[in-house]
């Protein structure tokens, strides 16, 4: 039949079914087999012959045929499970069914009476007894469907490649068929890499789409103040009911890890072969990270288990095995393969630049970043892997580039916000600032000042940058971002002399009294940066003459600081000012130098561009936990047992914590235009500005620097920098203050953001076929920017 004539008639049967108003019956299976048994439609052509407001209309109008409609597609789907899918008429009906459901399945979510339908069980649809209590042990509609799917995606000769010389006769084969020797891609405990073929990638695709599309009830929800909210349908899937949970999650995993977008390594090659495999990635990539979407306050196994040694301890509730075999992941090859892996994906946008268009551009940055952050945060023997060597630096470097490429960009603030939640995870391991002191020699293009320097370097021009010219809506971010320079700070060996000036420039900029005057946490900031400093000169003075001549040069910032005015008519004029004053952050210092070669300014958003509204992040506070870092290296956690008052436990150039949870009450009152500052507030945080280990060290090397220019009359830079490499400040600064690391912990709150985040990035994503488009969606609002 052609496909003219086979689009007609599936038209003419979707209008059969938005007219009946009767019920049409399940067993009249001349009308049901119009939707599936002869088309040969796409799926965009599906989507295009199912208008919404036909299936909203036979929602509400004849809701029976719909429930039948579905009930016998998913009967279909089960029934080629069964058999195994041998003819060609066969996979046609499943791939018809597969995407009939992956078009109305959204519009049952949106519609709070139907949420329930799929798991209820339907009359007659016993689990395969043939009794009179058949209807007993009926299973719920979402479960055949999603063990159906679970088998097809292991269907010789329709998605996996037969092992067999002559076709599979009986269907029992399908049953004790071993699916682990069927894995997509060589990888994770699995070494043989399949034949590439195209329809089995295509077919694939079309059930994976489907399971993300039953996953999706998720987005029909609004999000919930506690993120304990369970899908069940990830629930069930990922659950022992599913025989094939660990070669689907091998399957998954490899497939996005083996990808290599480049065409066998040959520059150019992708224009001379179609590449069919990324679509399947991709998608593979979306199944695999809302599998994973499991709120890991309570992680499902502890960290420290080694080998393939299951935990003993149970987690209560049923666990999900996708996550559970994601923290058992252990041996180095398998690290190594990943690792390698995603860090050449998230590279890719990176090489475009040095060989316009050699390479295939990849989009789907944002799910791998998702996925590097759920294998950090479940399986910390990786975390450690990653940070063992240098080979943390290929992901660091493509974040920053997302990070400095996004920053005007509004419609990837959720971007914005991962690159920096994983940077903020890293950073409170020792190793990650040991790793920064690396040479930074690969030039990317990006738009920041060309220096000579290490990745710490980079890592702070960058930051510097998206503080500086980035748009409003990220200010949130600022804690995070210094809270990161201040957990490595310790470690960095020597900066160069453009870095520093940028952490100078950010001083100056937050410390001008209308800043700090004009919102409760803005001193924050300062806190941060001076701990930055100290930690530098208390650690790692010896190397680090740049950053000393910078806080010589601009010792009148400190000086401001120290005698900050707190009397009310000081404090009025300092706001006063603001209203007059430029944003002072967008005075950028006077040294920003050249940009580098090739590399084109953040741009914003291009006008019509949708973007998905995200909740709230959790403040630094609530994301990080306190730790201190002990003589022999080992961390101790800092927060304050219940019964101690918190300031007891503090260090001295921390603030309480008391106090900041109140100054965060403050300024969720500022930002409604309630707060104000008063005298006391900015007393009660002044004095405990850490400013000693500074000021002593002004005390000491200024007198010496300004004899220096005297004595020879000098103007150059570069003999006052070699009397700093040569000084020392020992026994003349006050006792080194121990580290202080603010690790990231897991929160619901992160786990919630981290649920809106992901679901609005694979909406946006999803637009051909659109699965979600038009539909009520709750998770999140979409806004054109």
């Amino acid at each position: 039949m052609g496909s003219a004539d086979s689009k007609l008639n599936f038209r003419k049967a979707v209008i059969q079914l938005t007219t009946k108003t009767q019920p049409v019956e399940a067993t009249d299976d001349a009308f049901w087999d119009q939707f599936w048994a002869d088309t040969a439609t796409s799926v965009q052509d599906v989507f295009a012959l199912v208008p919404a407001a036909e299936i909203r209309a036979v929602r509400e109008e004849s809701p029976s045929n719909l429930a039948t409609l579905c009930y016998k597609a998913v009967e279909k789907l089960v029934q080629g499970a069964e058999s195994g899918c041998h003819s060609e008429k066969e996979k046609q009906i499943v791939l018809n069914c597969s995407r009939l459901l992956t078009r109305v399945l959204p519009y049952i979510f949106e519609d709070p009476d139907w949420r329930g339908f799929f798991w209820s069980t339907v009359p007659g649809a016993g689990r395969g007894a043939q009794g009179e209590d058949d209807d007993e042990n009926a299973r719920p509609l979402a479960e055949s469907l999603l063990l159906a799917v679970a088998d097809l995606l292991f269907c010789p000769d329709f998605t996996v490649q037969s092992h067999r010389r002559s076709t599979v006769d009986s269907a029992e084969d399908i049953h004790s068929l071993d699916s682990c020797e069927y894995i997509w891609e060589a990888g994770v405990g699995f070494a043989h890499s399949p034949q590439p073929n195209y329809n089995h990638d295509m077919n694939r695709m079309e059930l994976l789409k489907l399971l993300l599309t039953c996953f999706s009830e998720a987005m029909y929800l609004p999000p919930a103040p506690d993120s304990s909210s369970v899908n069940p349908w990830v629930q069930f899937f990922c659950s022992t009911e599913n025989r094939h949970a660990l070669p689907l999650f091998t399957s998954l995993l490899n497939t996005v890890c083996a990808y290599d977008p480049v065409g066998y390594g040959i520059p150019y090659n992708h224009l001379l072969f179609s590449d069919h495999r990324e679509p399947l990635v991709e998608e593979a990539a979306q199944v695999l990270i809302v599998s994973l979407d499991h709120d890991c306050a309570t992680p499902t196994v502890d960290g420290t288990t080694t080998g393939t040694a299951m935990d003993d301890a149970d987690p209560p509730g049923p666990e999900n095995l996708f996550v559970n075999y994601l923290s058992r992941i252990h041996r180095e090859e398998d690290f190594q393969f990943i690792l390698k892996g995603i860090a050449r994906l998230l590279s890719n946008p990176l090489l475009q630049t040095y060989l316009p268009n050699s390479t295939k551009k990849i989009q789907f940055h944002q799910e791998l970043l998702v996925l590097f952050w759920k294998l950090c945060d479940f399986n910390k023997k990786f975390l450690f892997f990653v940070l063992k060597s240098s080979d943390v630096l290929d992901i660091l470097v493509p974040i920053l580039y997302f990070l400095n490429d996004a920053r005007a960009d509004q419609s990837r603030v959720g971007l914005m916000h991962i690159g920096v939640f994983i940077l903020l995870l890293l950073s409170g391991e020792r190793n990650f600032g040991v790793r920064l002191n690396k040479p930074y020699s690969v030039r990317v293009p990006m738009d920041i000042p060309v220096f000579t320097g290490t990745h710490a370097d980079l890592l702070i021009v960058v930051f510097h940058k998206i503080i500086t010219s980035g748009h409003q809506r990220l200010q949130p971010l600022f804690d995070c971002l210094l809270t990161i320079v201040v957990n490595v700070s310790p470690y960095l060996k020597s900066l160069s002399m453009v870095a520093a000036n940028k952490l100078l420039h950010l001083l100056e900029a937050f410390s001008t009294t209308w800043f700090l005057f004009s919102a409760a946490q803005n001193h924050h900031l300062v806190f941060f940066l001076l701990e930055v400093f100290n930690n530098i000169i208390q650690y790692q003075f010896d190397g680090n003459s740049n950053l000393v001549y910078a806080i010589i040069r601009k010792r009148g910032v400190f000086h401001q600081l120290a005698n900050l005015p707190t009397d009310p008519p000081a404090i009025h004029k300092a706001l006063q000012r603001r209203r007059r004053a430029p944003e002072a952050l967008s005075r950028t210092s006077s040294q920003e130098g050249v940009s580098m070669e090739g590399s084109h300014p953040a741009a914003p958003a291009e006008p019509g561009t949708l973007k998905a509204s995200l909740v709230a992040t959790p403040g630094i506070e609530k994301l990080t936990e306190k730790s201190q870092v002990s003589e022999d290296g080992t961390l101790r956690s800092l927060e304050p047992a219940p019964q101690q008052n918190s300031a007891e436990c503090s260090p001295a150039s921390e603030e309480p914590s008391q106090a900041w949870r109140e100054q965060r009450r403050l300024s969720s009152a500022s930002a409604s235009g309630q707060w104000s500052p008063t005298s006391e507030w900015v007393l009660s945080w002044k004095s405990k500005l850490p400013l000693q280990t500074i000021m002593r060290l002004l005390q000491v090397l200024v007198p010496q620097v300004e004899k220096i220019c005297i004595d020879k009359g000098l103007t150059d830079e570069s003999e006052i920098l070699r009397f700093l490499q040569h000084g020392t400040l020992v026994g003349l600064l006050p006792v080194p203050h121990p580290i202080l690391i603010r690790k990231y912990q897991a929160s619901s709150g992160a786990a919630r953001w981290l649920r809106t985040y992901l679901w609005g990035a694979i909406y946006l994503r999803n637009v051909d076929p659109p699965v979600w488009y038009d539909t009520d969606v709750k998770l999140f609002e979409i806004q054109r920017v």
